[in-house]
């Protein structure tokens, strides 16, 4: 016999507070775990968000179905953009190597732990609006690592952040400037043989430059689902929407 368990009823998902000092930001570093089994995803917090932000505004809970069958074990990593991009009050220039200080604990620190736990060779990326940049940028840079990226209304160029400002860390961090540029074959091949999703909707801020990123991933070889939906923006209604869709697609 079946019996439905009214949400208010279902136990709530395993949550762990994480919180460790790393070296690449010189301080401590605090982060999210749901799940206890799965493969693994980290979710990028929007701008100026923070570890909690994914979980207060109920995007962890529009997958607990994924989460609770196992099927997925979700990572919210702090957010630091507003002590780099975002940072005005520092050179152009250490703006973005503080942006590598934070992807060096994405990749160093938490990718390493989150694929022992899991026993999987790469991690899913994900996040909506600024988060979507970091998702597709970390996948392009790493696809060793990454099995999947999931963006959702993402933006991809980090030009207006540098006031004019440009070096070779600013170009290899912002993917419509090197993804063009890029000829190695086996980066490529990994990049091919990813799972890439770019959400977006036809009220989304964003939307032309999903549908350019789309293009642009095609013209290099690079198969992806340009999910551009009807009756769509860019808010987290529609975000909350999206993902299950998206991490229901991933395939162990």
């Amino acid at each position: 016999m079946l019996v439905l368990i009214p949400p208010a009823a279902r136990p709530p998902m395993k949550e762990e507070y994480v919180r460790w000092y790393t070296p690449y930001l010189s301080r401590e570093f605090e982060m999210l775990v749901f799940g206890h089994a799965g493969y693994p995803v980290i979710a990028f917090p929007t701008s100026f968000g923070r570890y909690y932000q994914n979980k207060d505004f109920h995007l962890i809970d529009s997958v607990a179905h994924l989460v609770d069958a196992g099927r997925v074990r979700i990572y919210c990593p702090d957010g630091v953009d507003s002590e780099s991009w975002y940072n005005r009050s520092i050179h152009p220039a250490d703006r973005v190597k503080t942006h590598m200080g934070y992807e060096n604990v994405i990749l160093h620190d938490i990718v390493p732990a989150a694929l022992r736990a899991s026993g999987r060779a790469r991690v899913c990326v994900a996040g909506a609006s600024f988060g979507g940049y970091h998702a597709v940028n970390f996948a392009l840079r790493h696809p060793d690592r990454t099995g999947y990226c999931i963006s959702m209304s993402g933006s991809f160029d980090i030009k207006p952040f540098l006031d004019g400002y440009y070096d070779d860390n600013c170009y290899f961090n912002n993917p419509v400037d090197f993804l063009p540029g890029l000829s190695d074959e086996t980066l490529l091949g990994q990049i091919r043989s990813m799972g890439i999703v770019l959400g977006t909707g036809e009220w989304d801020s964003c939307r032309q430059r999903n549908i350019e990123m789309s293009a642009l991933l095609n013209s290099k070889g690079i198969a992806n689902f340009l999910d551009d939906r009807k009756w769509c923006g860019h808010d987290w209604n529609f975000w909350r929407d999206m993902l299950p869709q998206y991490l229901g697609m991933i395939k162990d």
